[in-house]
This record gives C-alpha cells, structure tokens and sequence, in this order.
C-alpha cells in the first residue's frame, strides 16, 4: 500500500511540475529522508497544450480529465461569434470606399482653397492695374492740351494716351466677364462645404455602421457639388449674368430610405405638436427669409450690371476724346473727354471690383440656396407618411435651430408667434419677423 501511494506521489511530481510541496515519512513502514523540491522555472504553456499533456498522460497513468478543454472551447466559440458579429456589422468594402470618398474630398478642399486665393489676387491685381493705366491716360491726355505740347511731344502724349485707354477697356471687359471677387467667392463656399461633408463621413464612421446606401449618398454630395462649384473657367463657369436670379444649388436629390434592421422607438421623436411647430418654420422661410434674399440678390444683379457695362464704355470715350486732342483748334471738348471719362471710368472700376459687388451677389444666391435646402430638408420630412423613414424630430428640430442661430425655446417661440398671428390674420408680424439670426 505504501508503495502504491509513493507511486502516486511521484506521478503527481511528474504531472504537475509548478506545484512546490514538501516530501517526507509517508507511513510507518516506509520512511525516507526529507528533501525539499524547490521551484522550478518552465516556460508558460498555453492552455490547450497543458490541458493535451494532461489527458495523454490520464490515459497512460489513469488520472481523470478536468473540464479546462471545455472552458477553453467556449472561450473560442465566444471569440469566433463576436468576430462573425462585427464583420456583419461593418462591411470592410465599404469602410474603404467611404475613406477613398474623404481623401477625394480632402483634396477638393485644398484645391478650392488654393484656387479661390488665386482668383482674389487676380482680382486686387487686375483692378490696381486698370486703375493705374486708366489714370495715366487721363494724365496724358490733360498735359497733351498744354501750351508745350506740339508737334511730337503731342502725337506722342496722345497716341500713349490712346494706347492705354484701348488695352484698360480690354482688360476690363475679361474682368467683367470673369467677375474675380465672385469667382473668389464661389471657391470660398465650396471649399467650406466639401469641408462639411469630409466631417459628415466622419461622423458616419465613427456612429452607426455604415452601408452602400451612405457610400452613394456621400458621392452624389460630392458630384453635386462639383457640379454647382466648378473649377475651370471656359466653358464650365457659372453664368455671372444671369437673366434671373435662382439660389445656389449643392445638394443632391434627397431619398430617404430606412436601414435594413434599424428598429425606431415609438413615433421617432414626431408628434403633433412638433409638426405645427415645423409647418410654421417653413411658412416663415419661404416667405421671409428666402425671399428677401432672392430680392436682395436682384438688386446686386442689377447694379452689377450696370457698372460692368459702364466701365468700358467710359474708358472707351475717353480713348475718342483723346485721339480728337489736336485736330480742333481752341476746341476744349476731347480734352474734357479725354480726362474726366478716365476719371470717370477709376470711379466706376473701384465701386465694382474695389466694392466687390460680384462677391456680394453671390453671397446673397448661397443665403437663398442655403434656406432652399432648409426648407426641402423640413418638407422632405414633412410630406414622408411613414414616421419610421423620417428623420428623428428631436434632432431635426435641434439642427433648424442651430442652423437658424436660435435656441429650441426660441424656435419653439418663433413658430408660436407665427401662428397668433395667422389665427388674428396679422399678417404684418409674421412678414417683419425673420427666421435667421445668423445673417
């Protein structure tokens, strides 16, 4: 029996080697000297190959197995179902294409920015250059009707003066054409909108999972948005004269559509209330808002065109009057029209391109291009039947208010007072009030 369990005991020693214990008398009929077993220093094995060891050696030896094999299986089974889980939450095709779409989008930005710095030089260079040529004309011309002007000195004054007014009124109809503060303009707006939709992939990767329907969403915001903003000059470029005035147009057409497996709780923030309350928002910036910015952008049109067609036609009579200095005698008039067309058409370049009358016009079409896509925003939501495929109305209505620069309790304000006055039929209130604060 002693000899059995001495047995045993060297088994035990064999089998589980990091177990430190101490040997000594096991029975009275077997006795053997204490020695101490100090620890021994194996490398770590994993677990499967512990446990492997451990029943090749219960088969041979007869010990019984232990459930470690079992907690490790379901361990692995654990680890291969969260694995299965994320890859069927976030398609990894489609996270590479949605970060292909933010580098495109990065570089736009870069660009716009760049161009839109080169279009505003052109615009202060070109305007101090045509300034300059025209003044000197006028100078030209006034010293050619001096008593010391004669013979050469006064074809040479004259002829100079001629020269100057031609290449300033050729200079000034391409600046006219191309309107630089406008094209500045233009490439300030879309370098901050490509900017917004670069933080709204952003924001789609870093909530939610993302699928196809947001990689197409975000190219046809990209595509629109080449499309309303180009780059080139010849035969890309936004009409600068347009017959009518229409708002600026970035945005794609809007479908709404419900994820495949996204449960919404209870009305998705909609109710009666807040429906009354967005009815009223849209009424007030249709009839507020985004019409006066429209009439404002007519405005600016129209004295834009004005001065566009005046500048060139005042330096192109002051080249008449100075090209008839000499062939009159004691007649004054082509002096007088020589100096004060030129001083006329400075006036005239500086109160266009100086004032930047171009850039204020396309201000005004974004503010209504802005407000236009407010409203399809609130009316999209409005006219959708199905509360589950709309958009949350909480957050709808915290995004109105922001982009309105007000507080929820002043929309909610806003739209009160909008409906008090259409119950009293005063219409004087709702049309003084404006539903932005921003501009």
């Amino acid at each position: 029996m002693a000899g059995i369990e001495v047995s045993s005991g060297l088994l035990f020693s064999k089998s589980l080697p990091s177990l430190h214990y101490r040997r000594g008398v096991i029975g009275p009929i077997f006795s053997a000297p204490r020695v101490l077993i100090g620890p021994v220093s194996l490398p770590k094995l994993s677990t499967r190959v512990l446990v492997e060891e451990l029943e090749s050696r219960s088969g041979r030896y007869g010990v019984p197995s232990t459930t470690i094999l079992e907690n490790d299986s379901i361990s692995g089974q654990k680890t291969q179902n969260y694995s299965r889980h994320k890859t069927k939450s976030s398609d990894p095709q489609v996270i590479a294409k949605l970060y292909a779409i933010m580098e495109a989008v990065a570089d736009r930005v870069e660009m716009h920015k760049n161009i839109g710095e080169q279009r505003d030089n052109w615009n202060h260079l070109l305007l101090t250059s045509i300034n300059a040529m025209t003044l000197t004309a006028a100078t030209m011309a006034g010293l050619s009707s001096t008593s010391a002007a004669e013979g050469a000195s006064l074809v040479a004054l004259k002829l100079s003066s001629i020269l100057l007014y031609v290449a300033a009124t050729g200079l000034l109809v391409i600046m006219n054409k191309i309107q630089p503060s406008q094209l500045a303009e233009e490439q300030r707006n879309a370098a901050r909108l490509f900017k917004q939709i670069h933080g709204q992939i952003q924001t789609t990767l870093s909530l939610g999972k993302p699928d196809i329907n947001d990689v197409n969403e975000a190219m046809n915001k990209v595509l629109a948005l080449d499309k309303a903003y180009p780059l080139p000059l010849l035969g890309a470029m936004i009409e600068k004269f347009p017959s009518k005035v229409e708002p600026a147009r970035w945005w794609p057409q809007e479908k709404r559509k419900q994820r495949i497996g996204e449960k919404v709780k209870g009305n998705n923030g909609w109710n009666r209330k807040l429906e009354e309350e967005m009815r009223e928002v849209l009424g007030i910036l249709e009839k507020n808002d985004f019409a006066e910015y429209s009439r404002l952008g007519g405005k600016a049109l129209q004295l834009n065109k004005v001065l566009a067609i005046s500048g060139p036609i005042l330096t192109i009579l002051g080249a008449l009057g100075s090209s008839f200095m000499g062939t009159t005698d004691h007649s004054s008039w082509p002096v007088m029209m020589g100096v004060m067309a030129g001083a006329m058409a400075t006036i005239v370049n500086s109160m266009e391109h100086g004032g930047q009358v171009g850039m204020v016009f396309e201000m005004y079409r974004s503010n209504a291009g802005f407000f236009k896509l407010l409203e399809e925003s609130i009316m999209s939501n409005m006219e959708e039947k199905d509360v589950e495929r709309r958009e949350n109305g909480e957050i709808l209505e915290m995004k109105v208010a922001l982009q309105l620069g007000r507080s929820l309790s002043e929309l909610k304000h806003l739209a009160a007072a909008a409906a008090a006055a259409a119950s009293t039929r005063n219409s004087r209130e709702t049309t003084e009030e404006f539903a932005s604060k921003l501009f």
